[in-house]
């Protein structure tokens, strides 16, 4: 059984005397116990808003939620802000893009974390200090004890990271969203990081859903990848189906859009024509049909559904009309 059910999520977010943008459309997936799910895409396609949402952390005035988001079989969209608060941080964490902005600056590192464990665990302060020195130690963070009565300012970049990745682990959470958590971090500490979180999920069972329009994150982490566009899923796939034989052609364009080292010197990359702002509606055809090349009159006239990749003995799910040609098992490039 899945710990958490993603049902057909609809974010839509009202202003009074203009249109309504509708952030997320119909998204649903599934993530289980020790497992670790990516929701990849560019900037605006959804990501952050649909981790929002199961959080409960969207503004109260704006958005229309619908669907459904169930957790241990508990409906997570229907539940009250108090019960949502004993929920968040006992079962399900999160680590926030930006650790400077995301953390309290005039607050002790070591404060932000013992109110997790006096308010989930029932901790007593001198508990709760001894525990979060243990926290932030555990997270790769040196001189745990005198870090706890440091500031976010007095700490570089990697280490308010691992600081927050602390906060959300406080309470051995049974889920932990990470949203996008190497942003704005040199290469040496992105690795760190992403090996910490590789070694807590294996270490705890926790489950993972990993945001990022990073591509070299999906391929060294998740198990299973769901990339989005326009506020819906296009391709599900195994992480090393997905990479191995991309099938949507927006897929197939952020693949062909990396550098690689295997590269002729001097050879031109692919990029995805367009922005994201380019689109048609989902109600009225494939929202990708603008910038994709392999487009047909079709593309522009009737949604595509998200359906099983006939054909395919690795359990993809696809929405696309045309989609990229599948390679030859015997290792021929793909067309």
């Amino acid at each position: 059984m899945a710990l958490l059910e993603v049902r057909d999520l609809k974010v839509e977010f009202r202003r009074r005397g203009e249109e309504p943008v509708r952030a997320v459309d119909g998204v649903s997936f599934d993530v289980q116990p020790g497992q670790t799910v990516g929701l990849v895409g560019e900037s605006g396609c959804g990501k952050s808003v649909t981790a929002l949402t199961i959080m409960g952390l969207l503004p109260k005035r704006g958005p229309h939620v619908s669907g459904s988001a169930r957790f241990d079989a508990t409906e997570l969209l229907s539940l009250s802000d108090r019960q949502m608060r004993d929920r968040r941080g006992r079962d399900l964490g999160m680590v926030f893009q930006d650790p400077l902005s995301s953390l309290n600056p005039v607050v002790p590192i070591g404060l932000q974390v013992t109110e997790v464990l006096e308010r989930h665990r029932g901790m007593s302060r001198r508990q709760a200090t001894v525990e979060a020195a243990d926290l932030l130690d555990k997270v790769g963070i040196p001189d745990p004890r005198r870090r706890l009565d440091e500031y976010p300012h007095q700490l570089s970049g990697g280490m308010r990271q691992r600081a927050l990745i602390a906060i959300a682990l406080a309470c051995r959470p049974r889920l932990l969203i990470a949203d996008e958590p190497t942003t704005a971090l040199d290469v040496t500490i992105q690795a760190q990081i992403l090996a910490l979180l590789a070694n807590l999920v294996r270490d705890t069972e926790t489950a993972l859903i990993m945001i990022t329009h990073d591509l070299g994150v999906v391929a060294g982490l998740c198990d299973e990848v769901n990339v989005l566009y326009a506020g819906r899923v296009v391709e599900r796939a195994k992480r090393h189906d997905l990479f191995a034989i991309p099938r949507h052609p927006y897929t197939h364009g952020l693949l062909s859009s990396i550098p690689r080292l295997d590269a002729p010197r001097g050879d031109r990359l692919s990029p995805i024509t367009g922005s994201v702002a380019d689109n048609i509606p989902w109600t009225t055809g494939c929202a990708f049909a603008p910038r994709c090349p392999n487009a047909l009159d079709v593309c522009v006239e009737v949604t595509p559904e998200m359906t099983d990749d006939v054909g395919v003995p690795d359990n993809r799910s696809l929405r696309c009309h045309n989609p990229v040609e599948r390679a030859k098992r015997d290792g021929e490039a793909l067309v």
